[in-house]
């Protein structure tokens, strides 16, 4: 006879043999992380990704595998500022969370987690952990995810105690140039030459902002935020805007490699280092559930062309 102790499948659902499924407690979490130690988000095999860290971090107080959903995989190296990710509870694993003295059980996750993740001497940290509102999903719930990219363009603005947040460039860089290539892609297109497609995955994506500032300390500071990104699409934008920005290609670039939507050599990257995931968008809580459902729609509708075409 099966019994409430009985493993639980991390997907949401009851393990073979249960009896009854749990009322699941969904688990809403910001945490910040330096991606420099680490093989990106993902878990993988023969490798750590912070995915594992913070999993295990949770298993240690739920004493089960517990599945962690994240708003955007970040690349090796990658840093976030404001990541996001949710996991699911049973009510007697979220009453029964690890207490001090009088606290919630949020702040008591809280405090727990970031105990066990501040042994990897404070690469990963949780800043909030809550009880999700109704019908959230920190993957499909999500309006838009914006980055932040730092150049040092010009030996004379390279700064060691800077250089795992910088990417270095050895020529300068003319931001007026760049930023013309950076306004001719924005809108909805099939990214494709800027991306690392996965099998039947959409390239298509809808850049909201992509621009190039330069600060009082001399460095660029590129942001670029969109509905969502694919795999390597910011640094292959921002390494295509570079090129024009140092005169190896002419103004025009951007727009003539997004209308060819072709992956080949002249698609280059920039360095990882540089770039952090600096937020995620959500709408307002009552329409949360809405937003995932449209979300995973569309995301459906688009990966089924894919797959069409390839046939």
């Amino acid at each position: 006879m099966s019994t409430q102790s009985d493993i639980i499948d991390p997907l949401g659902t009851t393990a073979l043999g249960t009896t009854q499924a749990p009322a699941w407690i969904r688990m809403q979490m910001e945490l910040s992380y330096d991606g420099a130690a680490y093989n990106g988000w993902a878990r993988q095999p023969n490798v750590t990704g912070v995915q594992q860290l913070v999993e295990e971090a949770l298993e240690m107080m739920i004493r089960r595998r517990i599945r962690v959903v994240v708003a955007g995989r970040t690349d090796a190296g990658v840093h976030a500022r404001r990541q996001v990710v949710h996991f699911d509870l049973t009510q007697e694993e979220y009453d029964g969370l690890p207490r001090a003295s009088e606290l919630a059980p949020e702040p008591a996750l809280l405090r727990r987690v970031n105990g066990i993740l501040g042994r990897q001497d404070g690469a990963v940290w949780v800043h909030k952990a809550t009880r999700a509102p109704e019908g959230f999903d920190a993957r499909f719930s999500a309006l838009a995810r914006r980055y932040s990219y730092r150049i040092a363009d010009g030996q004379d603005r390279w700064d060691p105690l800077t250089r795992h947040l910088t990417t270095w460039h050895r020529e300068k860089l003319d931001i007026d140039l760049m930023n013309g290539e950076a306004q001719s892609v924005l809108g909805r297109h099939d990214f494709l030459t800027f991306c690392k497609p996965r099998p039947h995955a959409t390239t298509i994506r809808t850049l909201q902002e992509f621009t190039f500032i330069r600060g009082e300390d001399g460095l660029i500071l590129a942001h670029l935020k969109a509905d969502a990104f694919c795999h390597n699409m910011v640094r292959a934008l921002i390494g295509a805007a570079m090129m024009v920005g140092d005169g190896r290609e002419q103004p025009g670039f951007l727009a003539a490699r997004l209308e060819m939507m072709v992956r080949d050599s002249r698609t280059r990257l920039s360095h990882p280092r540089a770039l952090v995931l600096e937020e995620v968008y959500y709408p307002e809580a009552e329409e949360l559930a809405a937003r995932a459902l449209l979300t995973r729609a569309r995301r459906t509708a688009e990966e089924l062309g894919n797959a069409a075409k390839d046939d």
